[in-house]
This record gives C-alpha cells, structure tokens and sequence, in this order.
C-alpha cells in the first residue's frame, strides 16, 4: 500500500494551528532556499509524506522559538539529516492521495526547476546600501563559528550572534509577503530605519534580521500602532550595540582566538542578561499601573 501524503494547502491547514505566520509562500520559499524537497506528480504538484511534514515543522520551530537563522538550521540539517524528522504529534492525512485544486493552490503546477520572478517597488523608494556593519561584529560572527569543541560549556543565550541571516535575500514585496505586511508598512519600516535592505542593481533585498524584525514589527502594528512609534526600540538597541561594545574592544584589541572567543561569549552572556533585565524592568514599570486597575 503507498503511503499517503499531503497537498501544499492541506499541509498550511495542518500546520497553521501551531504555527500562525506559516503560508504557501514561505513553504515554498523554505523549498528554494534548500530546506525541504517535496517530492512532485509529473503535472509539478507537490507531494508531502509524513517525513517532509515533520522536517517543515521542525524547521518552523527552530525559527520560533530559537530564532535561529535559515544558513544555521540548513547547516544542522546537512550535518543530521534526520534531525528533522524526529518531531512529535500525530498527523492526519487524507484517506487517498488528493490533489489540491483550490484557487490558492494553482500555482502549484510549474516545473520544479522553474526560477522565482522577483518583483520589487520602484527604484529609489527604498534607501541605498546600509552603513557597513562594523567590524568588531564581523569579527565575533567569525570566532564564533570557529570556537573549537573544546571550549568550556554554559548554558546557551537566547541572543547569539551569528552571520547566518546574510544568507536569505528577500525583495520588498517578497518581505511584505512574508512578514504579512503591506507595501507601504514595509517602505515605513525603510523609512524610520528598522530594516535596511542591501541594494543589487534595480533590486534591493533584505536578510533574515529584517524578516524576524518586520513580523515582530508586525504585531504591534496589529494594535494600531504606527511604524514611527517602534523607533524608541532602535535607539535603545543601538545603545545597548554600543556600550556592549565599548567593554568588548579591550579583549578583541588583543588580536589573538582565546581573546575574541572571550569577547563573544562576553557579548552574548550580557546580551542575554539584558534581555532578561529589559523584561524585569518592564514588568516592574507596567505592574505599578496594572495593579490599580
């Protein structure tokens, strides 16, 4: 008996419970970039079996919760192949193999091999290439990925940094559909400096940073909140970078591994710290209100 599988739009309807920003076009995106590979009817459907299922869900799992970059989650998955496939929960699949024929589907019948048309807004909307990142962060992305096994263990931060993000590339319009947001939401996130996007002759693209900042961004603006207000989260950003900066220099000024290892994992343990006191700090604010209430 052949096993069951599953169209793209039964997948999204099975998956979109537990994970509520999943849509066909970021299943298909995953596709592209490498991620999951769907086997397709030779009219070009794609077939999603029990194993496929489970390694999308992992996948969209890391994204949520670790918020790890698609270049780490796609290295994982090369080193552990079947580390995607060990996800838990029952699935239900259709009693026989279905085609899904709904109008949202119907893109599903192009050539695996077909490339993506990319469309972006018109030039000179979105801003040129952004500042460069500085290189004391180029460098800990680096001594990051080359901290030999070895070294001491502790618990892992919820902040890490890492240069995976540079690895996804998304247009204006690709982003908007992604993070659910309109056009003109995505040109003022531009336009106050949220998100920068990297131009490429006609096109500018922006990285998985800007993804993860829009959809976060994406949910204030669910509130009725207004890009220009979500400024106050960037500068504080940007001078917590700096200060986290200034007491890492003396370490990386030293111009050897065990010193740049130690300046990461400074950088790290303090930035989550951080976070955690961010977190402390508002609920300390906010109860002293609610209370009363």
């Amino acid at each position: 008996m052949a096993e069951q599988h599953l169209s793209i739009g039964e997948v999204l309807s099975l998956l979109q419970d537990e994970f509520p920003d999943v849509t066909i076009s970021k299943i298909r995106f995953l596709e592209s970039q490498g991620l999951i590979d769907p086997e397709r009817t030779p009219s070009g459907y794609r077939k999603f079996y029990r194993g496929d299922i489970d390694r999308l869900r992992w996948i969209l799992t890391q994204q949520r919760e670790n918020f790890l970059p698609l270049k780490v989650i796609k290295d994982r998955l090369a080193e552990d192949p079947d580390v995607g496939s060990r996800a838990e929960g029952p699935l239900t699949f259709a009693p026989d193999p279905v085609i899904d024929s709904s109008p949202e589907s119907q893109g599903e019948v192009e050539a695996p091999t077909q490339p993506t048309v990319r469309s972006s807004m018109p030039a000179g909307e979105l801003p040129a290439d952004p500042a460069p990142q500085p290189i004391w962060m180029a460098d800990l992305a680096r001594e990051r990925e080359t901290t030999p096994a070895s070294a001491p263990s502790r618990p892992r931060p919820t902040v890490t940094l890492d240069d995976g993000p540079s690895d996804v590339s998304l247009t204006a319009t690709e982003l908007a559909a992604a993070a659910e947001l309109s056009a003109d939401t995505v040109r003022d996130l531009v336009r106050f400096g949220l998100i920068t996007g990297r131009s490429m002759g006609d096109d500018t693209y922006f990285d998985a940073d800007a993804l993860i900042i829009a959809r976060k961004a994406a949910a204030f603006l669910g509130h009725g909140i207004e890009a220009r207000h979500l400024r106050m989260f960037k500068v504080a950003a940007e001078r917590e970078a700096g200060f986290l900066e200034q007491l890492a220099m003396p370490l990386l000024k030293q111009r050897n591994p065990d010193a740049r290892r130690q300046a990461v994992r400074l950088v790290e343990e303090l930035a989550d710290h951080g976070h955690d006191l961010r977190a402390a700090l508002l609920r300390a604010n906010l109860r002293r209100h609610l209370d009363r209430a």
